[in-house]
């Protein structure tokens, strides 16, 4: 009864709606004729008006009710559905990840050095399936979903495998969460290398306290020597000449004709606002500075260089060189790209045209060191510092064929401080390209000491830079992460420091070898005489 009720009730203001409708466009069509003002209204006009109204108001509050009810019906239906798919998804993805095989046959039992406890039967079980092969061992962050839970899995399995103890090797008191897909593939812990702090370095004014990490004893103390040294003669002073990083793709063509064509069309300086513009699309802070082309034969190497703002930029140049590449295949179909890296950058190899043109940022260091410093804190003399860097770091290096080692130890002090701040320890093949001058200043008294270092390649934010340890030692030099009043500051910063730190290292060592002191030092601290036989970590 009820949804007959309903239906006649609809089916009696369906007929009112449409009949009024008829009659009032009947009327407004007289009205029209005999020029008779439409707002002059009559009884029944009103009437039908009134009643079109009211019509309309039930049918849309009718059909409008209906309309939302199946409406949010549907969509609660939708979202059931899916809220179940997504449910029944992660309840796969769990079986999958704890699905294990039946259990192998019995393994030898290991010495229990070589068995860590673990945390559950579960755990055994993906162990053994590791080790059997059936779990690969990179997967199972993804698989478990808890990446110390992996590590300790993985360093389980991998000394079952091996037979070898992993015992020292830290596991806990790591976050290996912070690595997973950007730092380190498969850890099964982590290493410790002490830290120590030389300085205060006085630098451009500004006292800095510097982290090195390292296990080589004297590093430490023979840097924090150099710094006590510059700082009492009134502090160092730095430049930035250059701060570009460089990428070079290889392509070939089919003749060197058309290979030089290519060579041409890139160094036009007409050509580059549009390459600039193709290029800078990779990111805000890539810029385009310039393009160095080489050619072997019909073969091109095309040396792109730009700005990487607080980042150390390899990726981001890669992907403004990627940008060019795909422009150039337009007006160029028959280039062939042969790789991203043609080695013409060049990344972490020994390269002339690093200690040429420069890579990431070119630095000068500068200092002049008082008579009186010399002698009471250096124990040694502006004549013998002289005559030994003319010998060892110019002449010595330029007989054994050095290629931008003309240097006592350049290398040490960038290692130390890349591990300490995150830099890529691979990069210090080229970073730690350095020319060390001395000469007598002052009538020969005092002496004036610099290091030129044409590619450190340094970055305060991405890779290694955002783990705990290594965002401390920046935040202590004062540099952590990304400038935001002047983009490339911080990097640009932790380049002088670095530079400011090797004339420190490098004063020291040579005065240690110009006094005779260097083979003393290393006996005192660089040996122990401690019995580590038994010790535990």
């Amino acid at each position: 009864m009820h949804v007959v009720g309903k239906n006649l009730t609809n089916a009696i203001f369906f007929t009112l709606f449409f009949s009024v409708a008829y009659y009032l466009l009947h009327r407004w069509r007289d009205k029209i004729r005999t020029s008779t003002p439409l707002p002059l209204l009559t009884f029944s006009e009103i009437s039908a008006i009134v009643s079109l109204i009211a019509s309309f108001i039930y049918l849309l509050g009718f059909f409008g009710i209906d309309f939302v009810q199946s409406f949010i019906a549907r969509n609660s239906n939708d979202a059931w559905e899916e809220e179940e798919e997504n449910e029944q998804q992660k309840l796969e993805q769990h079986r999958r990840a704890t699905q294990i095989l039946p259990t192998p046959p019995p393994q030898p039992q290991q010495p229990e050095t070589l068995i860590p406890s673990i945390s559950s039967a579960d755990d055994e079980e993906i162990v053994c399936s590791v080790v059997d092969g059936r779990t690969p061992s990179y997967s199972l962050e993804s698989r478990i979903g808890d990446c110390f839970r992996a590590a300790a899995i993985r360093r389980d399995a991998l000394q079952r495998v091996t037979g070898r103890s992993l015992k020292g090797l830290p596991l806990e008191g790591f976050d290996y969460d912070s690595i997973l897909g950007q730092c380190c593939e498969m850890p099964v812990g982590y290493v410790q290398i002490p830290v120590g702090v030389a300085g205060p370095l006085l630098l451009d004014g500004v006292q800095y306290v510097v982290p090195m990490a390292t296990t080589e004893g004297c590093l430490v103390a023979s840097t924090n020597r150099g710094c006590k040294a510059i700082s009492a003669c009134g502090g160092a002073s730095s430049v930035v000449l250059r701060d570009g990083m460089s990428r070079a793709p290889v392509v070939r063509f089919g003749t060197a004709k058309r290979a030089a064509e290519l060579k041409f069309f890139l160094e036009d300086p007409l050509n580059f606002d549009t390459l600039s513009v193709v290029f800078n699309r990779s990111s805000r802070f890539a810029r385009l500075q310039g393009v160095q082309c080489a050619m072997a034969g019909k073969n091109v190497y095309l040396r792109f260089t730009c700005s990487t703002g607080d980042a150390m930029g390899m990726n981001m140049v890669s992907k403004g060189v990627q940008n060019v590449l795909d422009f150039l295949q337009n007006d160029f179909p028959d280039m062939d790209v042969i790789g991203i890296s043609g080695n013409y950058c060049s990344d972490k190899k020994p390269a002339a045209v690093n200690w040429i043109e420069g890579r990431g940022k070119s630095i000068v260091c500068e200092a002049i060191i008082k008579e009186e410093v010399v002698t009471k804190v250096l124990k040694t003399n502006v004549a013998a510092l002289v005559e030994l860097n003319m010998l060892k770091n110019l002449a010595g290096s330029a007989v054994a064929g050095a290629l931008g080692g003309y240097n006592a130890h350049a290398s040490n002090i960038v290692s130390a401080i890349f591990l300490a701040t995150g830099q890529d320890p691979a990069q210090n093949v080229e970073s730690s390209h350095c020319i060390t001058m001395m000469e007598a200043v002052n009538e020969g008294r005092d002496l004036h000491i610099s290091v030129t270092m044409p590619s450190i390649e340094v970055g305060t934010v991405g890779g290694g830079t955002q783990l705990a340890s290594q965002s401390a030692c920046l935040n202590l030099l004062g540099v952590k992460g990304a400038s935001k009043e002047s983009p490339g500051s911080n990097s640009r910063l932790l380049a002088k420091i670095v530079a400011g730190a090797v004339l420190a290292g490098e004063l020291s060592l040579m005065s240690a070898i110009a006094a005779g002191q260097l083979v003393r030092s290393h006996m005192k601290y660089n040996r122990s005489s401690r019995d580590v036989s038994n010790c535990t970590s």
